[in-house]
């Protein structure tokens, strides 16, 4: 039996080497080329993002989308409607194909 299980343990790849620990109070650094990474940088030019640009930039659900950005502002984002695009239907009611353009005009806080 420790045969087959040595036999085993030799057939799987290599573990891993253990992560450095970070110093406590160091701060983290953080990862590049994610998708929040990408949602901030469109939120921060000067005309925003609207829903429909940050789907099609992530691939993401409209509802992750909008609990993306209440997140931030969790975190101290200051996001703040830039612009309503309403495209109006029969009866002024709104129609499909209407958006918000968001803007992150503040960092986090402390």
């Amino acid at each position: 039996m420790a045969e087959a299980i040595a036999a085993l343990r030799s057939a799987l790849p290599p573990a891993r080497p253990a992560r450095h620990p970070r110093q406590p109070g160091a701060s983290r650094t953080p990862r590049t080329g994610t998708k929040q990474e990408t949602i901030l940088a469109l939120l921060c030019r000067a005309d925003g993002a609207s829903g429909p640009n940050m789907i099609e930039a992530t691939g993401w659900a409209p509802h992750t989308v909008r609990g993306f950005l209440a997140g931030l502002k969790k975190r101290g984002f200051e996001v703040v409607v830039h612009d309503r695009v309403r495209q109006v239907g029969p009866g002024k009611d709104g129609a499909k194909g209407s958006y918000t353009v968001y803007r992150v005009t503040a960092g986090p806080v402390g």
